[in-house]
């Protein structure tokens, strides 16, 4: 009987198989079609889709506008972050917090919200948990 770890393994292999057989497969198209062996993998090869790349999550991120918004305000709270921020970017701050903010569960999202304050600020006086509770008050 074969134990959990060697089942494991064999599934990586297997999976590893898999991988590295779709690859030749895409490998042969490619010596088979030339270049019109992309038309086989993208259904609009020929359309705008490259320049258009990240245009709609760019675009479209309100939450994080938001958030840099605020985070750049005479805001008390948004004046306490940048006078404790360490050497790192608020740009940085303000894309941390805003995949903290898509969390549903309240509680959860407070303790995200906590988790990445004390990564990128200097905690000395600072109340991590008023702070958090603070910052999602003003930015919802």
């Amino acid at each position: 009987m074969l134990n959990q770890k060697e089942m494991n393994s064999i599934t990586q292999v297997d999976e590893f198989a898999e991988i590295l057989a779709a690859a030749r497969r895409m490998q042969q198209d490619w010596l088979e079609y030339g270049v019109n062996y992309v038309h086989l993998y993208i259904e609009d090869a020929d359309g705008d889709w490259l320049e258009n790349w990240g245009n709609d999550e760019i675009l479209g991120n309100s939450l994080l506008d938001t958030i840099k918004e605020f985070l750049v305000s005479n805001d008390d709270v948004a004046v306490k972050i940048r006078q404790n921020l360490k050497d790192r970017p608020l740009f940085d701050l303000a894309i941390d917090l805003e995949e903290c903010l898509r969390i549903s569960r309240e509680d959860e999202k407070t303790s995200a919200v906590r988790d990445i304050l004390a990564r990128h600020l200097h905690i000395c006086d600072i109340d991590l948990c008023e702070l958090a509770n603070s910052l999602l008050e003003k930015l919802f």
